[in-house]
């Protein structure tokens, strides 16, 4: 099809909702593989028909790296661009085309745009570059959860971002994480000088409301020696912040979301999560001043740690909110203007821009 011969791989189990979807977005390949581990539903059959090549194995103890390693080892060995993939994602159309533009001799791994969810609206949430397409030879998977690519000798990574083309991840809300938390714990115990384990496992028992163990955990991520990235470390102080503030600690909640902005004073997340504490305590001056720090960041950064809630209208509506109860009608009616022309079917925002509207001098409300 192309200069270079490139194979899309991935794991299964019970897919049949995507398994066609997932086949016609990845149909410029050359070859598609699947390694199914189990599935009790139609996924084999579905993949089946529409060519793919299916391979059926039970990983037991069941661990993703090992899973994805089983269906590398099976790729051809003429493959040389091998790309890694969920059922739940698509490409975008022309991707193909975008890769092998991207690829040069010697490249060994791509990096490419990456949609993790998509908010009520339909716009774009969670943004960020992942490198999940790479060389066939000299790369394994590794961790049983949140799995990464990692090299298996000692040549250079030589790196290539690829250009005009997405990857869309549609999750199926329904489907359990159970197996997160207790894989995150066996990839700390096997490696507990893993910063990015760490990070993970202490965010897992958030989601669980295991409050002391997150902060236990974030405590033991934030004195690693490799936990050195800014936009990590923050995300970790924000995590501790949530767990203190559910135990009805507002004064460490506080301290540890200043200590986040501290962290990484490019980002927003902090100090939104600021302006919405002080929102429920009624604090409008607080809210103001975090809402305002907030928006003097204006670039978002393409990094799995931003959350959109931060770069929406959420910081404008707190703003309009806080700008009326501190008494100036006309700031509280442009942050409103602003919260709904970013989130226009938020009809709460819509009643509260009418009512700041009412509240201007009608001269005002003309002009």
């Amino acid at each position: 099809m192309g200069n270079y011969r490139v194979a899309v791989y991935a794991i299964s189990k019970n897919e049949a909702a995507f398994a066609r979807r997932w086949a016609e977005s990845m149909a410029e390949a050359d070859r598609l593989y699947v390694l199914d581990t189990g599935s009790e539903d139609d996924t084999v059959a579905l993949l089946e028909e529409a060519g793919v090549t299916v391979w059926q194995e039970r990983i037991s103890p069941w661990r993703f790296d090992s899973a994805r390693n089983a269906v590398l080892s099976r790729l051809p060995e003429d493959c040389e661009i091998c790309v890694c993939t969920d059922l739940d994602e698509v490409f975008t159309p022309g991707w193909r085309d975008a890769v092998e533009r991207a690829w040069e001799q010697g490249s060994t791994r791509l990096r490419y745009r990456y949609v993790w969810n998509y908010l009520p609206g339909g716009q774009e949430g969670t943004v960020f570059w992942i490198d999940k397409i790479h060389a066939r030879h000299g790369y394994c998977w590794q961790n049983a959860v949140h799995e990464i690519l990692v090299r298996t000798d000692s040549a250079p990574e030589r790196y290539r971002t690829v250009t005009g083309m997405t990857l869309q991840h549609h999750a199926d809300p329904t489907k359990s994480r159970g197996s997160y938390l207790p894989l995150l714990e066996l990839s700390v115990a096997e490696d507990p000088e893993n910063d990015r384990n760490m990070h993970y496992l202490g965010r897992e028992y958030l989601f669980y409301q295991r409050y002391e163990d997150c902060i236990r955990t974030l405590l033991r991520h934030l004195a690693l020696p490799r936990a050195t990235w800014d936009a990590e470390r923050s995300a970790s102080m924000r995590y501790i912040a949530r767990a203190y503030e559910a135990l009805g600690n507002r004064g460490e909640a506080i301290r540890w979301l200043l200590r986040a902005a501290a962290e990484a004073p490019l980002l927003r997340e902090a100090y939104v999560e600021l302006a919405f504490l002080y929102f429920r305590e009624e604090n409008w001056a607080g809210v103001l001043f975090a809402c305002q720090s907030a928006l003097r960041i204006r670039e978002r950064p393409a990094i799995y740690i931003n959350e959109p809630m931060a770069w929406g209208a959420l910081p404008y509506d707190l703003a309009s909110l806080a700008w009326y109860h501190l008494g100036n009608p006309a700031e509280a009616l442009a942050a409103a203007e602003t919260a709904l022309r970013l989130s226009p079917a938020d009809t709460r925002i819509a009643q509260n821009l009418q009512f700041f509207q009412h509240l201007m001098p009608n001269e005002e409300r003309s002009g």
